[in-house]
């Protein structure tokens, strides 16, 4: 079982998120992030299950339309480890500003 960490960068982009979701009046804020990170425990089992990206990064969809996320991240097989290095809406061109995907 690989471990799942969240670089200190996401939680800018669940206020991110969050700033969006309520500016369109979604209701509950919480559950939304709480179904991201849920969604992310499949990497726990299957870390390899997302896209392959540049610089051996990966990205993981989560959900569809309105609730459909992308997180990117790097799986470190020497130390079973999952690093999610930023996560956005599907809807979004790209990674925030800092643009780890790069």
């Amino acid at each position: 079982m690989s471990r799942v960490e969240l670089a200190p960068e996401v939680t800018e982009d669940f206020d991110r998120i969050l700033d969006h979701l309520a500016s369109h009046e979604v209701e509950d804020l919480g559950q939304r992030i709480g179904e991201i990170i849920a969604a992310l425990d499949v990497l726990v089992q299957n870390p390899l299950i997302g896209r392959p990206v540049a610089n051996a990064k990966r990205e993981l969809v989560i959900g569809r339309r309105s609730h459909g996320y992308v997180a990117l991240y790097r799986y470190v097989p020497k130390i079973d480890t999952v690093f999610v290095l930023a996560i956005r809406s599907q809807r979004e061109a790209g990674y925030s500003e800092r643009d780890p995907a790069g």
